[in-house]
This record gives C-alpha cells, sequence and structure tokens, in this order.
C-alpha cells in the first residue's frame, strides 16, 4: 500500500488497535450492509468496516489511512439515494461508520441550541428537543433510520425547508476531521463569526469528500402549539403557488409544509400499501398536503365557533380560495390520528413506488415561477415515449420528485429511458433548474455534474479537493467529477 510494505492483514490489525477489535468488521456477512446501497444500485468493496466511537478515534483512523495510502467512505445511516456512501475504484478502502457517535453533548436552553455527535439518529434528537418543549425541523420518511451526520453531509432537505431552510441552515458550527487528520472544532454556536472563510458551510453539503463531520450546533425552535394539516385539491399547479402565497398572507407565514402529489401517485400508494387510504375521493391531478404550525398562545386559544384561531384562520382562507376556484375541495384532519394519517401516505412515496416496479427517478429543482411549465412539457414528453410520471414534490420551494414507470401496456425495459432523461434535462436547463436538489451527487450525477455543471464552478471544487485532499482519500469518485483513484 503506497509504497509502505504494508498488508492488507497489518492494516487490519492497526485499525482494531485504534478503535477495539470488536469494531473492525471484516467478515462478508458483517459486512454485506455496509458495502450496497439502500436502494441496492450501487456496491463496493473494503478492506473492513470502521466504527470509532469518539472523534479522536476518527482522527487516528483517519491519519493512519492517509500515511498508508487507504480510501476513507464516511457512512451514516445507510439512507442516500445517490451512492454516496458506498466504496468506489480499485484502490484499497475502509469504510468508517458514525453509527457508534451516537451521544447528544450539550443543551443550551438559553440560547436553544443542542450539540448532537454525527451518528444521532433525526428522529432521536426530535425527541431530544420535544422533551423540551422545542422542536428540531429538519423531518423525513428516513428520520428513523437516517444520522445527523449524513444530514449534514448531503445537505438534507424535507418537507420543512419552506420555514425553517435545508440542513445548512439549521446548524451553527460543526467538529470535523480533514484529510491529514487534524481535528477542526467549531462547537461554540455563535451565531455571528466573521473570521475568515466558513469552513462549516464548505463542509456541508460536501459528502464526505472535504472532511468527516463528527459534531454539530444545531438550531432548535419553538414547539408549535397548535398545528393544523389540510388536504387539498387545486384547480391547476399554477393556483397551487398562487395559493401558498395566499395562506401565508392570511395566517402570518405560518405554512410549515406545502406537499405536492398527482393522483397516479396517489393510486400506486394506496394500491401497494395497505391500510392507506387516500384524504379526497374522486380524481384530484393537482393535490397538496398543506400543514400550518404556529406556537402562539394566542392562535391556540378556543374562539365562539369551537375552533382556535389558526384553524379559523385557515377555514376562512380556503373559503376565499374556493369561491376563486382557486381550491376545489379540502379535507382538514380532525385528530393526530388523521393528521399522521396524512403525513403517513406522504412518506410512503420511496416504499410505494420501490414495490410497485421499475421506475427512474429525478431529484430536481426549479424557480417556483417554472414549476408548472416544466410539468406540462415533460408530462407530454413522458407520455409519448410510454411512460407514466409519478410525482411529489416540496411545492413550496420548487424541489420536485419527478418519477417515470411504464404507462399501462409498455414493458419498462422496452422504453427509451435515455432519450427521456435528455428530454428532462434540456428542459430543466431552459427554466433554470437544478438536476440535484436534496438528495446530493454521490456517484450517481457525476456525468451529470461533468456536463451540465458550470466549468468554472467545477474547476473551483477540483482545486478545494486538491487542497484540503490532496492525496485524494476522502470518499473518492463522489460529488466532484474526478476519476477514481
Amino acid at each position: 500500500m503506497k509504497g509502505t510494505g504494508l498488508t492488507e492483514e497489518n492494516a487490519v490489525d492497526r485499525l482494531r488497535e485504534i478503535v477495539g477489535e470488536s469494531h473492525v468488521f471484516t467478515d462478508p456477512a458483517a459486512t454485506a450492509a455496509y458495502l450496497t446501497d439502500w436502494m441496492g444500485d450501487y456496491s463496493g468493496d473494503a478492506l473492513a468496516v470502521v466504527r470509532p466511537g469518539n472523534t479522536r478515534e476518527v482522527s487516528a483512523v483517519v491519519e493512519y489511512c492517509g500515511a498508508s495510502g487507504i480510501a476513507i467512505v464516511p457512512q451514516g445511516g445507510r439512507t442516500g439515494l445517490s451512492g454516496g456512501g458506498v466504496p468506489v475504484g480499485a484502490s484499497p478502502s475502509v469504510v468508517v461508520s458514525l453509527a457508534r457517535m451516537d451521544a447528544i453533548r450539550k443543551f443550551d436552553d438559553a440560547g436553544r441550541t443542542i450539540i448532537a455527535e454525527a451518528g444521532v439518529i433525526l428522529e432521536v434528537l426530535q425527541d431530544q428537543a420535544a422533551q423540551r418543549n422545542l422542536l428540531f425541523p429538519l423531518s423525513f420518511g428516513a428520520k428513523g433510520s437516517c444520522t445527523i451526520g449524513g444530514n449534514l453531509a448531503t445537505n438534507a432537505g424535507g418537507s420543512n425547508v419552506l420555514r425553517y431552510g435545508n440542513t445548512r441552515d439549521l446548524c451553527l458550527g460543526i467538529e470535523a476531521v480533514m484529510a491529514d487528520g487534524s481535528i477542526i472544532n467549531g462547537l461554540s454556536g455563535l451565531r455571528k463569526d466573521n473570521t475568515g472563510y466558513d469552513l462549516k458551510d464548505l463542509l456541508i453539503g460536501s459528502e464526505g469528500t472535504l472532511g468527516i463531520i463528527t459534531a454539530a450546533v444545531l438550531k432548535l425552535f419553538p414547539r408549535p402549539s397548535t398545528r393544523e394539516t389540510a388536504f387539498l385539491s387545486m384547480a391547476s399547479l399554477d393556483g397551487a403557488l398562487q395559493a401558498l402565497n395566499v395562506i401565508q398572507d392570511r395566517t402570518g407565514n405560518s405554512v410549515e409544509a406545502f406537499e405536492y402529489i398527482t393522483q397516479p401517485l396517489v393510486d400506486v400508494i394506496c394500491n401497494t400499501l395497505p391500510g392507506i387510504r387516500a384524504p379526497l375521493a374522486g380524481n384530484v391531478s393537482t393535490a397538496v398536503l398543506l400543514e400550518l404550525g404556529s406556537s402562539r398562545s394566542s392562535d391556540a386559544e378556543i374562539n365562539g365557533t369551537g375552533a382556535n384561531r389558526l384553524r379559523t384562520a385557515l377555514l376562512d382562507t380556503l373559503e376565499a380560495l374556493i369561491e376563486a376556484g382557486i381550491v376545489e375541495d379540502a379535507v382538514i384532519a380532525q385528530s393526530e390520528r388523521e393528521r399522521a394519517e396524512f403525513w403517513h401516505l406522504r412518506e410512503s412515496v420511496l416504499e410505494a413506488l420501490m414495490a410497485n416496479g421499475p421506475f427512474y427517478f429525478f431529484d430536481i429543482s426549479l424557480p417556483l415561477a417554472n414549476v408548472a411549465a416544466f410539468v406540462g412539457e415533460m408530462d407530454s414528453i413522458a407520455a409519448k415515449l410510454g411512460f407514466q410520471p409519478l410525482i411529489v414534490g416540496h411545492l413550496g420551494d420548487g424541489n420536485l420528485h419527478y418519477a417515470l414507470t411504464s404507462n399501462d401496456g409498455e414493458r419498462w425495459q422496452g422504453l427509451p429511458l435515455e432519450l427521456a432523461k435528455q428530454e428532462a434535462l434540456a428542459l430543466l436547463q431552459r427554466l433554470d433548474g437544478s438536476f440535484s436538489a436534496e438528495h446530493g451527487i454521490g456517484q450517481e450525477k457525476l456525468e451529470l455534474m461533468r456536463r451540465h455543471k458550470d466549468p468554472a464552478q467545477l474547476s473551483a471544487m477540483a482545486a478545494i479537493k486538491q487542497a484540503l485532499d490532496p492525496a485524494g482519500i476522502l470518499n473518492p469518485g463522489k460529488v466532484v467529477p474526478i476519476d477514481p483513484r
């Protein structure tokens, strides 16, 4: 390895010395789950899976691997959808799982922050915040298994970006191990710190290619004292975006989620997964799952109609939108159980798609003004090519998950998928969109980076990678289109 004369056995022995024998896996039965991505699309090989228990051990592993010419693949909850946590290339590599680093180090009640290690499960963090009547708002279907480190590494989005932002917006500081084993400690939690380059924002979203995030200071928010959740049938997609602004204006900017879903996808979910039913009867071409939240005690007060102020504002707004012909029908959750049913339908999308049969999945974003144009044109293209579009999206921030499956009577294997991809990307480029919104680049979208990313930006990225990881040991073959070692 790199001319050191070390054997693979020597390397594994040294890793066991660093983290303990029981935390280094080499047996195929133990490593298999770490070497294939969640979707089953990408697999790789590794000398070992190493599970350090603290930042010092991560540092020692990285320093040793760097000196020995061993690549490092950082890994969180293994819920990524772009192959970012799977080894690539022929050079020897080690998977570094942060799963054991799952401590909540500190709560700051005055600053409303929490310091969490990279291996903390998102839902665990949410529960810890709730115990203090606070909210960590990042949320999506994989919350029960994804980790904070993975969320930061991919700058994860989710359903509440509209109000609270991506993971980057929720982070005040990080601790990270760099390619030489040095440790960056930025866990002060300062909200203002203009002392040079912001390394935090550089490492967030870098998918472990510039450094390994081991802990973070995260923002907490007041927990809503009241929530209102509704499932809406809209007259059009343009009308849905118009409705969003009206609802924001009339409810004091209280919209937390505005999730778009099409009737064909609702049908797939209900037909594929047991116990899920459509909230609205009949054909709903443009459906929206709407959720409002308010921490103001006045919004939770019951008025003379028997409803609280937030619900009254929602009812009045929906009535006006129905009269204007923008909203066609609506149902408001009458209990926490009904709210959970609405969200269960939304969060079951990927599971239903996988159970339904072969599909291809675009994770894209567009300016809000261009969302309807993309959907209208791409739906027409897809139909002509024999595809059935199945669409769900975080409509409030312009992020669409646009899936293609075979239309009735069509065989998936015979459909022109590459042509459909080309058409979608050309349309996306014309409408000022992005081919990667919230799932990261990983290894899946490297070719798209080569073809469609601005050359000057790619050059800058490559220069940063070279400066921070000159030996190219950190997650090679991901994000920046440089050939794997």
